[in-house]
């Protein structure tokens, strides 16, 4: 079995999780630029921080076998903070850099007039630079934060097949599946979907556009929800090509819109999930 996880924050993770990820069948990672957990109080915090996923993190990855890109923006929470607006003038230098595969985390996270401002701003971008962009719904007021970005997205011309909206749930799906966008789904404990809600979405919504994440980051989150997805997708009778097409095929063809997405050093040899410790059950530690 093999996973491309689309939204995975590695920049907060140990190389334990690379191991563990790899042995478990991950292939191919994209980390979105997002909060650091406390506030950023400079452009030149930025500047360090995207210079590490452009740099540092694919090397990382690479050592275990995985192949690392990003996507590069002024993520919602910050784009209240006067300090770090003026990042959006910076963008442009990293949105050039082949491993930069799409603007993302973009979106709302409060939905404030300066949210509104920075999400125009980096859609704009995203079309300036050809790059698909990675939306984020907001936490609070789910519903009416995801009505409100597919309003903006398609004011902004950006075609909805170069858009994934991302943590969507049972309240949100049917709109984003009705806007024309690609779907994103993080499999995050307590907070966010489970992998049993997630396949019940896939039962009723069917594969195609569907991307599966971990969203994996300081928080508590678990870089494994991918495969244990998979896994609960096969325990629900879905075929291993089903699995194959949300885990790898589905967030391949969305990056793949960038121009830049290399796969050339992920292994994409295991097809089989018969030797995938985590999809027979085996659970480390």
């Amino acid at each position: 079995m093999r996973v491309f996880d689309p939204h995975v924050h590695m920049s907060s993770r140990t190389t334990t999780d690379y191991r563990a990820m790899r042995d478990a069948g991950v292939r191919a990672l994209v980390e979105p630029a997002f909060w650091a957990g406390q506030p950023r109080t400079s452009v030149g915090s930025f500047v360090d921080y995207f210079a590490a996923l452009i740099g540092w993190e694919p090397f990382r990855a690479s050592r275990y076998g995985i192949r690392h890109h990003c996507t590069i923006a002024l993520n919602p929470k910050e784009a209240n903070d006067p300090r770090c607006v003026p990042v959006l003038d910076v963008l442009p230098r990293y949105l050039e850099k082949d491993n930069v595969v799409g603007v993302g985390e973009i979106g709302y996270d409060s939905m404030t007039a300066e949210e509104d401002e920075a999400f125009s701003a980096q859609l704009a971008l995203a079309i300036e630079h050809g790059l698909p962009a990675l939306v984020h719904t907001p936490h609070r007021d789910k519903a009416a934060g995801t009505v409100r970005s597919i309003a903006v997205i398609r004011e902004s011309g950006l075609s909805p097949e170069r858009v994934v909206l991302d943590h969507l749930n049972e309240v949100t799906v049917r709109a984003a599946k009705d806007s024309g966008c690609w779907l994103g789904f993080s499999i995050y404990p307590d907070t966010k979907m489970d992998e049993t809600r997630m396949v019940a979405i896939l039962r009723e919504y069917g594969t195609e556009k569907m991307l599966v994440n971990s969203a994996a980051d300081w928080g508590e989150s678990e870089p494994l929800t991918t495969v244990r997805t998979g896994a609960a997708m096969l325990a629900a009778g879905f075929g291993i090509h089903d699995v194959d097409k949300v885990l790898w095929r589905n967030p391949v063809e969305f990056y793949q819109q960038s121009g830049r997405l290399d796969m050339s050093e992920a292994d994409t040899a295991d097809t089989e999930y018969g030797g995938n410790s985590v999809l027979r059950g085996e659970r480390k530690g």
